[in-house]
């Protein structure tokens, strides 16, 4: 089985801090993930001064901040950007951001990154759908909010500016933090593999590690799952991420279940449990002392373990033979 690219997002849990940022990504090394990813955006190229925030972040950013300066605070500077790439490469795990705007899409393909991620938001946005098909040889987008016909539309417009199907890998996701479990209708995925041929993943928000589990087990190729370094900390996300320690038992959970769902498909006795077959078992055995010529009856042989014997299945062709040689209590039978 393909292993399956683990994303680990930051986002904006660094809550303006480099400190902070830097703790993230050794928490996302220690647990082995493929990327580490933030966001890249200018708060006046996405939102207006006057856009309300989303309910999840109300409640878990407990201050008066519009979205706009809730935003301002979260920006990572170009330095910043920099230093954490620099950072990344000594921690051995490779670096990732989502660009919101135009010019961040710029910005981050200057660093030499090619990897994009398309957030749910973005999936109705034109401009920015064309420009990152031109600008990025790998795409990942993220479909929260969206329903197939949306999704086909967004996809068609990669493709018709130069996108590859094959470099293009499509996330069902639900846009609620947390989502609940009643609503993550983990089967949409496979409608969008069914639908557009391409590969899938899944972008989780729900609380618990089980859902990007299951996406592994039915095919998921990229799983994205935020975390923090404290989900009690002050901030839009944070309530929503798993915490270090959650991240590291949902990586080693995702390789356990790629090595449980990559075998052959073909049932058949596995190398480990062959030797269990004669202990398990059971065999054709004497109920009794059985004298040589004597017919095996249902009163003279019964069925126990081991199973290094006779199969019963041959049960009712051993009834009326006549024994071979005598049989002590407990023998094997031999026929």
């Amino acid at each position: 089985m393909q292993k399956t690219l683990i994303i680990a997002e930051a986002g904006v849990n660094h809550n303006g801090s480099m400190e902070t940022a830097k703790q993230l990504i050794d928490a996302a090394a220690s647990a082995h993930v493929d990327y580490v990813k933030f966001q890249t955006f200018k708060a006046d190229k996405i939102v207006t001064k006057s856009a309300k925030r989303a309910s999840y972040q109300n409640t878990n950013t407990k201050n008066a901040d519009s979205q706009f300066e809730m935003l301002k605070k979260l920006e990572l500077s170009e330095e910043m950007h920099r230093e954490l790439i620099k950072y990344c490469e000594s921690k051995g795990i490779k670096f990732l951001s989502t660009a919101f705007d135009l010019e961040s899409m710029d910005f981050l393909k200057s660093l030499g990154i090619n990897l994009a991620k398309i957030p749910s938001g973005e999936i109705t946005n034109l401009p920015y759908l064309k420009k990152i098909a031109k600008l990025f040889p790998e795409i990942i987008m993220s479909t929260g909010m969206a329903d197939i016909e949306e999704i086909k539309a967004a996809y068609q417009v990669l493709i018709d500016y130069g996108a590859q199907s094959k470099s293009i890998t499509i996330l069902h996701c639900n846009t609620e933090y947390p989502t609940p479990m009643e609503d993550v209708n983990l089967k949409a995925m496979i409608h969008i593999q069914n639908e557009l041929k391409t590969s899938v993943g899944y972008s989780d928000h729900t609380l618990g590690i089980e859902v990007p589990i299951a996406a592994v087990a039915l095919g998921a190729k990229v799983i994205e799952k935020h975390f923090t370094l404290d989900r009690s900390l002050p901030g839009p996300d944070h309530a929503a991420s798993l915490e270090p320690s959650e991240l590291k038992a949902m990586v080693d959970a995702i390789r356990n279940t790629e090595k449980a769902v990559g075998g052959n498909g073909i049932k058949k006795t596995s190398k480990s449990e062959a030797k269990n077959k004669a202990i398990a078992r059971k065999s054709l055995i004497a109920a009794k002392h059985i004298k040589k010529g004597e017919k095996f009856t249902e009163g003279n042989i019964t069925i126990k373990r081991p199973g290094a014997g006779i199969s019963p299945m041959r049960y009712d062709e051993a009834i009326g033979t006549k024994a071979a040689k005598d049989f002590n209590e407990d023998d094997l039978i031999e026929l």
